[in-house]
């Protein structure tokens, strides 16, 4: 049998470093690419990814129960990127944003589907995502955390804003102001 997020999360709160490694196992992917989303660095990303399990397995005793365990995680992945990106800010401006060098190792696109079979479409492909990701950087730090949760990671409002420590009005005022944005620059209606 199985054991759930939360009874892993209670057998490290009690030390059990094989129930840990399950965690690891489970978010380690998911965490990744989450925080490479935010970020848009791959080595911030492992670095941080890497720091939200530190964390948990110190904290794990702090975890009540109250939420699901994924949306606890993510709470300390998502600050940890947040904060990250506000004491950085500052540089970002003299070096410009951070590219990761092989796009192809980009976790979001490799979940797109197959390549396709004319080079042109590939192209024009290509133009969107980058386009689109261009367009995602733009938003506020609110704004994209909450739109990758919502979309990469399918978490409900509800969840999103207990990782965002915000009301779900906030949450859905950041989603549409998020979208409105992203017509407006990606020349939607």
């Amino acid at each position: 049998m199985e054991l759930s997020d939360e009874a892993l999360c209670q057998r490290v709160a009690n030390g059990d470093k094989p129930a840990f490694d399950l965690l690891v196992g489970r978010y380690q992917e998911r965490a990744h690419r989450l925080a490479w989303s935010i970020l848009r660095d791959a080595e911030e990303a492992r670095d941080l990814s890497q720091e939200a399990f530190i964390r948990l397995y110190q904290s794990a005793g702090s975890f009540g129960g109250r939420a699901r365990f994924s949306t606890w995680f993510y709470r300390i992945l998502v600050n940890l990127c947040l904060d990250h990106r506000r004491k950085h800010r500052w540089w970002r401006r003299v070096i410009g944003p951070a590219r990761s060098e092989d796009e192809s190792e980009s976790p979001l696109l490799e979940r797109l589907p197959a390549p396709a079979e004319d080079p042109l479409e590939e192209l024009g492909r290509g133009r969107v995502m980058s386009q689109l990701w261009a367009a995602v950087e733009g938003l506020s730090h609110q704004q994209r955390a909450a739109l990758l949760l919502q979309v990469q990671e399918g978490l409900r409002t509800a969840e999103i804003a207990q990782v965002l420590k915000c009301s779900e009005a906030t949450v859905r005022v950041h989603l549409h102001r998020a979208l409105t944005t992203l017509r407006r620059t990606l020349g939607g209606t």
